[in-house]
């Protein structure tokens, strides 16, 4: 089904144009229109919506004159940046060169995902659960074929699809600006995780102790897989960086005894 028979609806009110803003006003809040979302053409707006093409276009001016959206000539009308980058650049690189930063980083995900986890078993409807556990099957089978750049595409779609489904407006947008650092790979490198639980296995089973107990509705159950995955993804960090200074140490003796 097309993309704006999915997510708009007719119209018969009278003030038109409020309608129209109200209506995308709404999706935005609620995280079903996000930022860089493209609108589709005005003609197919306004069929889908049952109102003329004029009052479309009133309602799409008055939404860029909020800095809702932004129109690129040629292109289309485009749902406008909705949050603030969660660190300036220059905190972004201080935090990269400090590993400490890293673990805080660990500790804020682990409160919100386990929080959000809960909430998305107790209020996830029929769609948010088929789109959790379609995203598990990718992520498997991005595993299997060893496609590491879906892979990690897919880890953020699933832990960003838990909290869409916990219908919190608040924890959508904030997280969205979180889960931008980690598709750029601020903090860490997701390939190197895998080195350590080996064949990914373990991350794939903790992903699906989350999204089963999501889709069962086991809100406890949830929210302790959500935080035992990120404790798990810490231990892990924590035991890699180690080896990793006692292999630079190992070969400085080495070094010196054979130089």
């Amino acid at each position: 089904m097309a993309f704006e028979k999915l997510v708009f609806e007719k119209i018969d009110h009278e003030s038109v144009v409020d309608t129209v803003v109200g209506q995308i006003e709404d999706l935005i809040v609620a995280g079903v229109l996000k930022q860089g979302t493209k609108l589709p053409p005005e003609r197919e707006l306004a069929e889908t919506l049952d109102v003329s093409r004029q009052k479309v276009r009133e309602a799409l001016k008055r939404l860029e004159d909020q800095n809702l959206l932004r129109v690129r000539h040629g292109e289309g009308s485009y749902i406008a940046a909705l949050t603030g980058a969660a660190l300036s650049p220059a905190m972004v690189d201080l935090y990269a060169r400090h590993q400490s930063a890293f673990y805080d980083y660990l500790e804020y995900r682990k409160e919100q995902e386990g929080f959000a986890a809960a909430l998305a078993a107790e209020r996830a409807t029929r769609v948010d659960r088929d789109i959790i556990m379609a995203i598990l099957d990718n992520l498997q089978q991005a595993q299997e074929k060893k496609q590491i750049t879906v892979s990690h595409e897919q880890d953020i779609k699933f832990h960003s699809a838990i909290v869409d489904a916990s219908h919190n407006s608040t924890l959508i947008h904030t997280m969205a600006s979180i889960y931008e650092l980690t598709k750029r790979g601020i903090f860490y490198n997701r390939s190197f995780l895998h080195t350590i639980d080996g064949t990914g296995e373990k991350l794939m089973q903790q992903h699906r102790d989350i999204g089963n107990a999501i889709v069962e509705g086991r809100a406890d159950d949830a929210r302790q897989a959500a935080r035992a995955h990120i404790d798990f993804v810490e231990a892990s960090f924590r035991t890699g960086h180690e080896n990793n200074k006692r292999e630079s140490l190992a070969k400085k003796r080495q070094a010196l005894i054979d130089p």
